[in-house]
């Protein structure tokens, strides 16, 4: 039965999910269910009769022009009426698909049933599939968590779970998911920065998983009051927006030269220590402070320069 009732309590946000704004905001509440139907083998038996009875109409209709007697030919009438009244309930639904059924613009049921079928006669049946469905988001232009543009797109995977919903509770559900996808990626890209590696949060390149799990959760409580579910939802693209692409390039190209020159010290000054050590420990030659000072200097110079290292033969002393 389809009513005007309150929203439900799903949450978005921390907000009820579809509450209206305003005093006289009202939608239509209602639930899937399963309408009257018969099964094939029921369906085939129900044809024959249907074929019997168009037969006998015909033999009423020659009786009454032999005989003259109309109660044949109203006989025949009625006949033909209760065979065109339940053909008109027989239908075929193929996998993947359902009928939604309506009688004199009251929902009735639907019918999941595959094959041929019998429901309600003079009932209008609406067709609504509920196969896995899959669609690319418009590229949107965004402010991430720090304030940067960047460019996102998403890839979202959905059904429909509840054919009522989907046909009475929304203007048009297909329409509808899309304009809540978009507007769920909106928000989630908007919670996170496009990338922060030094911080160890979680970022739009750097947490996608992360990142497409809330997207699909996202979607999956907007879309609910349309009947609608999402098997999943993953980022199909994403980057800064052109007027800043240039900018934030040259800061990771900064980032990556400051993280490798870092490790290139560490490794200069590891190799020091031990060149160091295994001098002193095998005797080969005595160094006070000021030569180890200049050792030192000279073995940083060679490996951490970018230009290959000169030698230069020094055949005096430090102190002359």
């Amino acid at each position: 039965m389809s009513d005007i009732a309150s929203p439900p309590q799903e949450s978005v946000g921390g907000q009820p999910a579809g509450r209206p704004v305003g005093s006289g905001g009202t939608r239509v509440d209602v639930s899937e269910r399963t309408a009257w139907s018969l099964g094939s083998a029921a369906t085939v038996l129900l044809l024959l009769i249907d074929v019997a009875l168009v037969i006998t109409a015909f033999s009423q209709f020659a009786a009454a022009d032999s005989t003259g007697d109309d109660s044949h030919a109203g006989l025949g009438v009625l006949l033909i009426a209760v065979a065109v009244l339940t053909f008109t309930g027989i239908g075929v639904i193929s996998p993947g698909s359902t009928r939604v059924v309506q009688l004199f613009g009251r929902y009735m049921g639907t019918v999941r049933r595959t094959g041929l079928y019998t429901t309600v006669p003079l009932s209008n049946r609406r067709r609504v599939s509920v196969r896995v469905r899959n669609f690319e988001t418009n590229e949107l232009k965004v402010n991430d968590a720090d304030g940067n543009p960047v460019n996102i797109a998403a890839i979202v995977v959905w059904q429909v779970a509840d054919t009522a919903k989907a046909t009475f509770a929304v203007e048009d559900y297909v329409d509808f998911v899309r304009v809540q996808s978009e507007s769920a990626l909106r928000h989630v890209a908007m919670s996170h920065p496009y990338d922060r590696p030094d911080t160890g949060e979680e970022t739009l390149r750097g947490a996608t998983d992360v990142v497409s799990g809330e997207i699909a959760a996202e979607v999956a409580a907007r879309v609910a009051i349309a009947g609608l579910e999402v098997v999943e939802a993953r980022i199909s693209s994403l980057a800064y927006a052109p007027e800043i692409a240039q900018a934030m390039l040259q800061r990771q190209q900064a980032g990556a030269i400051i993280a490798a020159r870092s490790r290139i010290v560490e490794g200069a000054v590891s190799m020091v220590e031990d060149a160091l050590k295994r001098l002193e420990d095998h005797a080969v030659v005595t160094l006070d402070e000021e030569r180890k000072a200049a050792m030192v200097s000279n073995l940083l110079v060679v490996l951490c320069g970018d230009s290959r290292a000169t030698p230069i033969v020094n055949t005096g002393s430090l102190y002359t």
